[in-house]
C-alpha cells in the first residue's frame, strides 16, 4: 500500500514534475506543479470533490518526482513525459501530423510547390495551411495568375521544348528560355507578395507594368498584365474572411460527455487560411480548463505539426496557468507569445466562429459515436461474445489481371476506424492473380512476428468466401498466443449487391445472413468497404507508378546525368526507344556495352 504521509514528508516545495505509477509499474499520470508539496498534498486530502482524482488516487502504488528550476521548465518536461508514456489519466492529443506549406524554392528559376515536413531547403515558406486540399486549391489559383513552374526539378532540367503547361498559359517555360530571367523573377516576387497578403500592392505593380507596356505599344504584353489584374481582383472577391490582425491562432472548445473537441482557426496574412478540429483523448470527469491547458501544451510544445507559432493565441476560457503556458510556448518559439481570452472586438468575433465550429464538430462526433456504439453492441450480441469488442481487423486484396497486387489491413478500435494502424503490403513471390496466396502472404506479414499481445484483434474479417477463410484458418493453426481472434469470412451474394453478404464464422463453417437494416451488418460493411478502399487506392498508386516510370530508371550504371544526355541528344524518350545500339552508343558518355543494356531494357529483352 502506498503511504502518502511518509512520501509527502520528503517532497520539496519547489517547481517540478511528478509521475504516478500503478501496481504494474505503469505510468498512469504525469503532472507539473509550481509547488510540488502543495500540489501532491491536494491529492490526499480527506475530502476530494473530483471523481477523476479519487479514481486516480485509488490506483497509485508509487510516485516519482523531478524538481526543476522554474514552472516553465516543468511544463516542457511534462510535455516530453506525456509523449513518452501516454498515461491513462492524462489528456492526450493523438493527431500529430505535420501541416502543409506553400514553398517557393531558391533556384535560379524558382519552383512553387506544396511542402510538408522540416523546412531545411532554402526558399520561402507560406502557411501553415490546415490541410493538403487548401494548399492544392491555392496552387491552382496561383497557377492561373502567375505563370511560375510547378514541375519537379528532374522534369524541368530534361526539357528541350515547352510542355503542355506553356501551351495552356499556366507556365512561362523558363526551362527553354521563353521568358527572360528578369521577367520570371518579377513574377516570382509578385506571387510572394500575393501569398504574404499584399494583394493591393501586387495589383498596383501590375497596373503600372500594364501602363508602361501600353505606352510602348506592346499591346500583347499589356493584355497579359490586364488578364492577371482581372484574375487577381476575382480572387480578392472570393477571398477567405479577412481582418486587421496579421497572425493569430483562435482556439474554440466544446465538450459533451466523453467527447471533447478543440477547433483551431488559422489566421495568417490578415485572412483565415482555414481551420481544423482535434479530438483529444479525455479521461472521464476531466475539467474543461485541464483539457484546454493540456491541448495547448502538447500542440505548441510539440511543434504543432510543424506550424509557425503566431504572436497571439486566443482561447475561450481564462486559464490559471496561462502565464506559465505562454512562457513555455515563448521559449519554444524563441519570441514573445501571448495567450489571452478575447472579450470584444475582431478577436472576439473570430473566437465566436471557432466556438460555433467546435460545438458543431462535437455534436457530430457524439452522434456518430452513439451510432457506432450501437453497431458494436449489435455485433457483439450477434456473435455471442462475452467481452466488449476492442479491436477488429479486415483484409482485402486488389490487383489488375494479377499485376501490381496489393493487400490491405484496416483496423477498427472501440470507437471506429483507427487509421494510424492501417497497413498495406506489396505482395511478391506469388503467381499473378492467385488471391489465396496473396491473402496468405498478407496474414503472414501481419501476424508471424507479432509480439505485442495488445494488438491481437478480437475479430479478423476476411473479404472473401470459404476459400479465403480456409487460408486464414490454416495460417492460425500454429498460433502460440493466449488470445485467439475470431475469424470471419465475408462472402458477397450472387448479385454482389450490398446487404446480401453471407458471414462464415470461423472453423465451424456456420453461415449467417443478416437483414439489410441490421446495425451489425452496417458495421461489417463499413470495415469491409474501408479495407476495399484502402487496398484499391494502394493498387492504383502502384499501378500508376509502374505505368509512368521511365524504362531508363532501372538500368544499372545509367544515372541522372546519362539519362538526361540520352533524352537531349536523341530528342526525348521516343527517340531513345527508336534508337539502335549504334545510335545509342554515339551519345556522349554512353559506351557500347551500356548502349546494349539500354537497348535491351527499352525493348524488354
Amino acid at each position: 500500500m502506498f503511504d502518502p504521509k511518509s512520501f509527502l514528508a520528503s517532497v520539496p516545495a519547489q517547481p517540478g514534475v511528478y509521475r504516478m505509477f500503478n501496481q504494474a509499474e505503469q505510468v498512469i499520470y504525469v503532472g507539473k506543479a509550481k509547488d510540488l508539496k502543495k500540489r501532491l498534498s491536494s491529492y490526499f486530502r480527506q475530502q476530494v470533490d473530483s471523481v477523476k482524482t479519487r479514481a486516480l488516487v485509488a490506483q497509485i502504488a508509487s510516485i516519482e518526482i523531478t524538481a526543476t528550476h522554474s514552472e516553465t521548465e516543468a511544463l516542457i518536461l511534462e510535455n516530453n513525459l506525456i509523449k513518452q508514456f501516454m498515461p491513462k489519466y492524462n489528456v492526450l492529443l493523438r493527431d500529430d501530423k505535420s501541416y502543409p506549406y506553400i514553398f517557393i524554392s531558391g533556384h535560379k528559376h524558382p519552383r512553387i510547390s506544396s511542402h510538408r515536413g522540416p523546412r531545411k531547403h532554402s526558399g520561402q515558406y507560406f502557411g501553415p495551411y490546415p490541410n493538403a486540399g487548401a494548399v492544392w486549391q491555392s496552387l491552382k489559383t496561383l497557377q492561373k495568375i502567375f505563370p511560375i513552374r510547378q514541375c519537379e526539378d528532374g522534369f524541368y532540367r530534361a526539357r528541350t521544348r515547352p510542355c503542355l503547361q506553356y501551351q495552356l498559359k499556366l507556365c512561362s517555360a523558363p526551362c527553354v528560355g521563353k521568358i527572360s530571367d528578369e521577367e520570371y523573377a518579377e513574377q516570382v516576387q509578385l506571387a510572394s507578395l500575393f501569398l504574404s497578403g499584399k494583394n493591393q500592392q501586387v495589383v498596383e505593380q501590375l497596373v503600372q507594368k500594364m501602363n508602361v507596356a501600353s505606352e510602348q505599344l506592346a499591346f500583347e504584353q499589356a493584355a497579359s498584365f490586364r488578364d492577371q489584374i482581372t484574375a487577381l481582383r476575382k480572387v480578392q472577391e472570393q477571398q477567405y474572411v479577412s481582418g486587421e490582425h496579421a497572425e493569430l491562432d483562435i482556439i474554440g472548445f466544446a465538450k459533451s460527455g466523453q467527447v471533447a473537441v478543440v477547433h483551431v482557426l488559422f489566421v495568417r496574412q490578415q485572412k483565415i487560411l482555414g481551420s481544423k478540429s482535434y479530438y483529444p483523448k479525455v479521461p472521464a470527469n476531466t475539467e474543461p480548463e485541464e483539457v484546454l491547458s493540456a491541448f495547448l501544451l502538447q500542440f505548441y510544445l510539440s511543434g504543432g505539426g510543424g506550424q509557425q507559432i503566431p504572436p497571439e493565441i486566443i482561447v475561450p476560457l481564462s486559464l490559471e496557468d496561462a502565464e506559465s503556458l505562454a512562457e513555455a510556448v515563448s521559449e519554444a518559439a524563441g519570441r514573445k507569445i501571448r495567450i489571452i481570452a478575447a472579450k470584444r472586438g475582431e478577436k472576439s468575433q473570430y473566437l465566436s466562429l471557432a466556438q460555433k465550429n467546435a460545438e458543431l464538430a462535437c455534436d457530430s462526433r457524439q452522434s456518430s459515436g452513439q451510432k457506432m456504439q450501437l453497431r458494436y453492441s449489435a455485433l457483439q450480441l450477434l456473435l455471442g461474445l462475452s467481452d466488449d469488442i476492442r479491436r477488429m481487423e479486415c483484409f482485402d486484396i486488389s490487383h489488375t489481371m494479377g499485376q501490381a497486387t496489393v493487400a490491405s489491413c484496416v483496423v477498427f478500435d472501440g470507437e471506429g476506424p483507427y487509421k494510424q494502424e492501417y497497413r498495406r503490403y506489396n505482395v511478391t513471390g506469388i503467381t499473378g492473380g492467385d488471391d489465396y496466396a496473396a491473402m496468405q502472404f498478407a496474414l503472414d506479414k501481419r501476424y508471424s512476428r507479432l509480439t505485442d499481445d495488445t494488438k491481437i484483434p478480437d475479430i479478423i474479417f476476411i473479404d472473401g468466401g470459404q476459400g479465403q477463410l480456409n487460408i486464414a484458418l490454416a495460417q492460425f493453426e500454429g498460433w502460440t498466443h493466449q488470445k485467439m481472434p475470431l475469424l470471419i469470412g465475408i462472402a458477397k451474394g450472387v448479385s454482389r449487391k450490398p446487404g446480401l453478404e453471407t458471414l462464415i464464422i470461423g472453423d465451424s463453417g456456420r453461415q449467417l445472413h443478416l437483414p439489410g437494416d441490421s446495425p451489425a451488418l452496417h458495421l461489417i460493411q463499413q470495415i469491409r468497404d474501408e479495407a476495399h478502399r484502402f487496398a484499391i487506392t494502394g493498387h492504383r498508386s502502384k499501378r500508376g507508378k509502374s505505368m509512368t516510370k521511365s524504362p531508363l530508371e532501372n538500368i544499372s550504371g545509367i544515372g541522372e546525368k546519362r539519362r538526361q544526355a540520352l533524352l537531349q541528344y536523341l530528342g526525348g524518350l521516343q527517340g531513345v526507344l527508336k534508337a539502335s545500339v549504334t545510335e545509342l552508343s554515339s551519345v556522349p558518355g554512353i559506351s557500347r556495352s551500356q548502349a546494349e543494356k539500354i537497348y535491351q531494357a527499352c525493348h524488354n529483352k
